[in-house]
């Protein structure tokens, strides 16, 4: 089993109530080969929301305590996207899931890059909160742009 970001599945979960679909994942989640979460919303988030980025550092930073999850217009939402991580940890254990694709540059979703946590668009290498937690754990994660592959292997 895949778990997949929801956005990327078609749903209209991203901060500002949009989707990142990509047809391949959809196809996926049709097929019932793949199953939708979405970390912001686990956590206790609405859609729309707030944009947020990581301040001080990355996923593994955040998770460590040393760095924080921040809204826009300053609000921390750490806990938030702590909680969201752990609840699709969770989810990824109970359905055994070989692999999770999350949608890049997302403060939760981010596999290899994230935003720099200015507000500007910049982004640099790190993981998002999600993507961290899921790797400590033995878990693979790969961002939308690895599904190809991941469907070459003709393990799905």
């Amino acid at each position: 089993m895949i778990l997949v970001s929801s956005c990327l599945a078609g749903l209209e979960v991203r901060y500002n109530a949009t989707h990142s679909l990509d047809n391949q994942i959809s196809k996926l989640v049709e097929q019932k080969k793949a199953i939708a979460v979405c970390p912001e919303l686990l956590g206790g988030f609405s859609t729309p929301r707030e944009p947020a980025e990581i301040i001080g550092g990355d996923g593994e930073d955040v998770l460590d305590g040393n760095a924080r999850v921040i809204e826009k217009s300053g609000r921390d939402v750490t806990d938030l996207y702590l909680r969201g991580a752990y609840h699709t940890l969770g989810k990824a254990q109970e359905y055994q899931a070989a692999v999770v694709v999350l949608k890049e540059y997302s403060p939760s979703c981010g596999s290899s890059m994230i935003y720099n946590g200015e507000f500007k668009g910049k982004k640099i290498l790190g993981n998002g909160v999600t993507a961290a937690l899921l790797k400590r754990n033995g878990i693979r994660v790969i961002s939308e742009e690895g599904v190809s592959d991941l469907l070459r292997e003709n393990r799905y």
